[in-house]
């Protein structure tokens, strides 16, 4: 998008800021950096905006129970036994600032041209996980594929978020659906190939709700297609499935112990909790005796590792938060101009909720961003005053 010369300094910065949101919403899936760097540029340009046209800030209601969370986990870390540690991981609290840039930059049908990049991105990130896995040796739970993200956790985690994306395209678009159908078995293979359990639990998840919210009948389609894919599937993949039902599996062990060192954390500290980034630290003095790694950076749960970690209060800012985000999608899609995002928001929410009862999801930030775009876009796409 060009700046041309001779447009109102307003129109400059909603030009560059839109641009940017669309390079950050592209940019997640493939560099940390680059999504960085873009996020920071377009946070700039909406401070500016705001700054220079005495514009009132407006938000979607899911906003203030962030800020409540935010506030709680400052509290935390100044209760932290290491408050400058707790502090410089509560950085990510800078993140919540995207919801209003979203809802300033993704108006109208903006709103529909940035999911459609994240769409197109995500096919582009699921080819290469499938290269890797075919061609890379990217296919043991030792090495796994990861697009070209640092992690395979959040690599799965954008899969799952995309995912609930293009089916919700699929679902509820009414034009320009040809691509979307297209990419979608790359988008699932990628996920299946991951080996990510939790991903596994929360992309079916959002695929029950997207399918039961057009027509419950559809729903049996996905147990069906679960038990097709890995019946097909390689060894590897089927034993990684089959493991999510052994309770001797060490992995399901070592989360049954973490739940029972989040509540001896939360018990000994209710209100603040642990403090934020402490609980790898202090793991060796809540370790349970039945537990099977000596020590995890947190507690693959994320009620759990926020209540540890923040105490009660700031989880029940979260929860707060889970409900008003829902109820208020729900509410809206009865009459959204674009259904299909308030579909993919709702079906972002609940995989994040599935996938987070066994991976600490919203602490990931790529994950949290793009999630927080998400369920933003449709409140940002029924806004029609643009300038």
């Amino acid at each position: 998008m060009t700046l041309a010369a001779g447009v109102p300094p307003r129109d400059r910065l909603e030009q560059a800021g839109v641009a940017g949101l669309l390079i950050f919403a592209g940019a997640l899936q493939f560099s940390i950096a680059v999504a960085d760097i873009f996020l920071a540029l377009t946070l700039i340009c909406w401070g500016l905006f705001v700054f220079i046209h005495d514009e009132r800030i407006e938000v979607p209601r899911l906003f203030w129970p962030l800020v409540v969370y935010a506030t709680l986990t400052l509290v935390s870390a100044a209760f932290s036994p290491d408050p400058r540690t707790s502090f410089i991981d509560s950085k990510q609290l800078v993140l919540f600032l995207i919801v209003p840039m979203v809802y300033q930059f993704g108006r109208g049908a903006r709103a529909t041209t940035v999911l459609k990049v994240v769409i197109t991105v995500g096919a582009i990130s699921a080819a290469l996980g499938i290269v890797q896995y075919g061609l890379l040796n990217y296919n043991t739970l030792g090495q796994r594929p990861q697009g070209a993200l640092g992690h395979y956790m959040t690599y799965s985690g954008l899969l799952l978020l995309v995912i609930g994306a293009g089916i919700a395209h699929l679902l509820f678009g009414s034009r320009d659906r040809a691509w979307t159908a297209m990419v979608m078995p790359a988008l699932f293979v990628a996920l299946v190939l991951t080996f990510t359990r939790s991903a596994w639990v929360g992309a079916v998840a959002a695929t029950m709700l997207l399918l039961a919210m057009k027509d419950v009948r559809l729903v049996p389609i996905v147990p069906v297609a679960v038990v097709l894919v890995f019946a097909v599937a390689p060894s590897r993949l089927t034993d990684r499935f089959h493991s999510m039902f052994d309770p001797n599996d060490p992995t399901n062990r070592d989360r049954i112990a973490m739940m029972r060192e989040g509540r001896s954390m939360i018990a000994t500290h209710p209100l603040t909790g642990v403090g934020p980034n402490m609980v790898q630290r202090l793991y060796a003095a809540y370790r349970d005796p039945l537990a099977v790694e000596r020590v995890n950076p947190h507690l693959h749960n994320v009620p759990i590792q926020i209540a540890a970690e923040r105490g009660l209060p700031a989880l029940l800012a979260w929860l707060w938060f889970v409900a008003v985000t829902l109820l208020d999608l729900a509410r809206l899609h009865r009459h959204a101009r674009f259904r299909w995002l308030t579909a993919s928001a709702l079906a972002g929410m609940v995989g994040m909720l599935a996938a987070g009862l066994f991976e600490y999801n919203f602490g990931d930030s790529e994950f949290l961003m793009l999630l927080l775009v998400l369920i933003t876009l449709p409140f940002a796409g029924e806004r029609t005053d643009l300038p």
